[in-house]
């Protein structure tokens, strides 16, 4: 008989998943030794810089400053000046909006939330209806409200918006209008029509070829040379249909991925039932082949989000350009300035960003049903 081996190292406790993780070999030990060692060099003035040491109130640079440069900190600035942040913040969500209406983009955001959350809980029933009030009139009624001249509501031009609220309205809408058009082009790639595929292969070489600041250039520069005299079309409106289209062309290759790891056998299949072509993708091949690239998509679509402090190039105020444009107020103007803001755009778009990722993780376990007993 063999002699008895040692118990098992437990790792059902904390101690148990440090000795495994992180103190299994001598190199572990080594590498958790050097990482512990730079995290207590790094993260303690990190705090101290962003939040023991830092301007949470005021009213203007004084409170940032130091004496030589006008203001009340005697021996130089040793933190991050939220002060700023506090006294932009509804800025920054709503850009040159006007005061006296920013009632109306409170309203919209209230009814988008109201909308998506349902739409994103997988237990809510009627995502049919939830659909159509969310990707058709929810838009309609948005636009008439943000942008009024309608029911005695005061007209705000599209350039006095700005902010996190155009940026997420670019968001929003390439998100609604990539995601069907990039179906269609990766179906109409793997088409057998002459015509339908190279109509698609071009649009999406083509896209893809180029980055997404030429798109915008060509939309805001070449565009109008095509439409008729005295035509013209709105600078957001041109940033939307560029932005969309660009996102298309990338969601059409991801799709295309997902249909080609579906098994031959599954159309097969349809095809025996007598299942017409769009019955077919419908119901059989697209839903699978949309589960397997969860990811590939919410890459996509966080790409897009980030993607959107472009527009500042074609004049528009997205949240990123209106954060920069505070930065040259002379209220305000102080060397901590402009990294406390950046910092703080920075964290605004790591919160979206990492939310869409996590909501990717749980649709996938959610939607994870053929390895589970």
């Amino acid at each position: 008989m063999l002699p008895a081996q040692p118990a098992p190292i437990a790792t059902g406790n904390i101690v148990g998943w440090i000795r495994v993780n992180l103190l299994a070999t001598p190199k572990d030990i080594v590498l958790t030794i050097l990482a512990l060692a730079v995290l207590a060099l790094a993260i303690p003035p990190a705090l101290n810089w962003l939040f023991l040491q830092a301007s949470w109130f005021g009213s203007d640079r004084s409170v940032c400053a130091t004496v030589v440069q006008g203001g009340i900190q005697p021996d130089g600035w040793k933190g991050a000046c939220w002060a700023f942040v506090k006294d932009r913040f509804v800025q920054f969500i709503f850009g040159r909006f006007p005061l006296d209406e920013r009632w109306r983009p409170i309203l919209v955001i209230v009814m988008l939330i109201a909308l998506l959350v349902p739409m994103l809980v997988p237990k809510v029933p009627r995502k049919g209806l939830n659909a159509l009030l969310l990707f058709i009139v929810f838009p309609i009624v948005a636009f008439f409200l943000l942008h009024g001249n309608v029911f005695g509501l005061e007209r705000v031009e599209t350039p006095l918006w700005g902010g996190l609220m155009v940026t997420l309205i670019l968001s929003f809408i390439g998100i609604g209008v990539s995601f069907p058009l990039g179906i269609l082009l990766a179906l109409g790639r793997r088409s057998k029509m002459p015509v339908i595929k190279t109509l698609c292969v071009t649009f999406i070489e083509v896209i893809r070829g180029v980055p997404l600041i030429t798109v915008l250039f060509m939309a805001n520069v070449m565009l109008p040379l095509f439409l008729p005299v005295g035509w013209t079309i709105d600078n957001l409106l041109r940033a939307l249909v560029a932005v969309a289209l660009f996102t298309s062309a990338y969601m059409a290759e991801v799709i295309r991925g997902g249909l080609q790891a579906i098994p031959k056998g599954q159309s097969e299949g349809a095809d025996s039932l007598g299942l017409g072509y769009w019955q077919k993708m419908r119901l059989i091949v697209l839903p699978q082949a949309i589960k397997l690239v969860i990811p590939g998509i919410v890459n996509t679509f966080i790409g897009l989000f980030k993607d959107t402090s472009l527009v500042s190039i074609i004049g528009m105020f997205d949240f990123l350009n209106i954060v920069r444009l505070n930065f040259t107020d002379t209220t305000w103007i102080t060397p901590v300035t402009p990294i406390t803001g950046l910092i703080f755009a920075g964290f605004i778009y790591w919160l979206f960003c990492f939310s869409m990722s996590r909501y990717s993780a749980f649709m996938e376990r959610h939607l994870d049903t053929a390895h589970k007993r």
